[in-house]
């Protein structure tokens, strides 16, 4: 008679136990409550008090909290952060197919529910592993600009992060006692391991091992040494950037010069052309509450400039080496516009691009005042290339790369 997944029988596989299910849950455990806080970070980092501007999540309420402005100091903050939670991430990606291989007959276990405590557990279990295959699935794909999902990137994986969380500690909290005392208990490979009543790991008719516990950790362990060494190199200047062969924006830089680092976004993909470029054609528009000012470029030139090297880092986990930055202070753009330089306030930013993501950002108080933020004109003693952001761009130090904008048109100084 055939034999159902539901069957203890049916699962023959002498490597699932309680020991090697713990060993990658205590994995698990550390590893996505760091990607848990670094992703509440990565939220903080986008300054979402300045709604609905930066941050478009429908609906959000308490979920929405955040507990400061994003400093601007060190200016390698969001290079850091964003670069852990993206690359632990892919990391983890190895230990979370093995854990769920490792459960995976309970998802068939009969009855579905034994008591409440019980359906307890089943539901956080199935929310947990759909959570967890959504949030790495969503990620990847937004790593790899593959944005192939219904709806935005950034709703989905902030109310999916969410729902997996809840659901990761309800498990944590039903199953970490008995994860630890199996790790205690079971320390030899080998070693005796009693079936308990609700986990039904163990096989009553295993098949032949051909690896051991340890082994099948090992194989673990090294698929995800093998992704660290080939993503996490994006996220350093140097040789090591050229090991990240697996990342987007990974390995040698794209290009020679001044303008041969990175970027996300070509000026042709966002739909900037020459014409509305050209120093003719583009005038900055800068407005306060009480007086509006239009630059050109040479009128930008003809204000003091100043230099600063700082990084890009983008929410996908790259980043660039420090690059000279060269242009007119934020703040001497406030006072422009009638604001004394320590009060200067807000700012919205806009760009000329047509179509996409964040055409508008907006910065905080603390982020104009700062003597590094600046309008760029330069990069690295060139003009910026069109890619770059022609004719001028913002920069400002550790904030994320999408608030950099591009292709300045107009900057509102204000409360937002």
């Amino acid at each position: 008679m055939p034999r159902s997944p539901s069957s203890p029988a049916f699962w023959r596989s002498p490597l699932r136990g309680p020991w090697f299910t713990s060993v990658l849950g205590v994995v698990l455990l550390g590893g996505i409550t760091i990607l848990f806080v670094t992703g509440l970070v990565s939220y903080a980092a986008y300054n979402p008090g300045l709604s609905p501007v930066n941050d478009m999540t429908p609906d959000k309420g308490l979920l929405g909290f955040y507990l400061f402005s994003w400093p601007t100091d060190p200016t390698w903050l969001y290079r850091l952060t964003q670069g852990v939670h993206v690359t632990l991430g892919i990391v983890l990606i190895p230990v979370l197919l093995a854990k769920l291989w490792s459960v995976v007959p309970k998802l068939f276990t009969l009855p579905p529910a034994r008591s409440l405590a019980h359906a307890l557990e089943r539901i956080s279990l199935l929310l947990l592993v759909g959570g967890a295959l959504f949030e790495f699935t969503t990620g990847v794909l937004n790593i790899q600009l593959d944005y192939i999902f219904p709806g935005s990137f950034y709703p989905l994986h902030f109310y999916g992060a969410w729902v997996f969380f809840a659901a990761f500690v309800a498990h944590a909290v039903l199953r970490v006692p008995a994860a630890v005392r199996n790790l205690r208990h079971l320390r030899d490979d080998g070693a005796d391991e009693k079936q308990d009543d609700e986990g039904k790991l163990l096989s009553p008719d295993p098949v032949e091992p051909t690896v051991s516990r340890r082994g099948a950790l090992g194989v673990v362990g090294g698929g995800s040494l093998l992704l660290l060494a080939t993503t996490a190199g994006r996220s350093f200047d140097g040789p090591l950037r050229e090991t990240a062969v697996l990342a987007p924006h990974g390995g040698p830089e794209p290009g020679t010069g001044p303008g041969g680092f990175q970027i996300n976004k070509t000026a042709a993909s966002r739909g900037i052309g020459v014409t509305e470029t050209s120093d003719e054609a583009w005038r900055l528009k800068v407005q306060g509450p009480g007086r509006t000012v239009r630059l050109s470029r040479t009128d930008l030139l003809q204000l003091p400039l100043h230099s600063a090297a700082l990084p890009i880092a983008c929410v996908e986990g790259w980043s660039t080496s420090d690059q000279w930055w060269r242009g007119v202070r934020l703040r001497d753009l406030a006072r422009l516009v009638g604001y004394e330089e320590a009060t200067a306030p807000d700012v919205l930013v806009e760009s000329l691009q047509r179509h996409g993501a964040f055409r508008r950002a907006a910065l905080r108080d603390n982020q104009v005042r700062d003597p590094r933020s600046l309008l760029a004109l330069f990069v690295n003693g060139e003009p910026l290339t069109p890619d770059h952001g022609y004719p001028a761009r913002i920069i400002v130090p550790a904030a994320p790369g999408v608030l950099n904008t591009k292709w300045v048109a107009r900057m509102t100084f204000g409360d937002l």
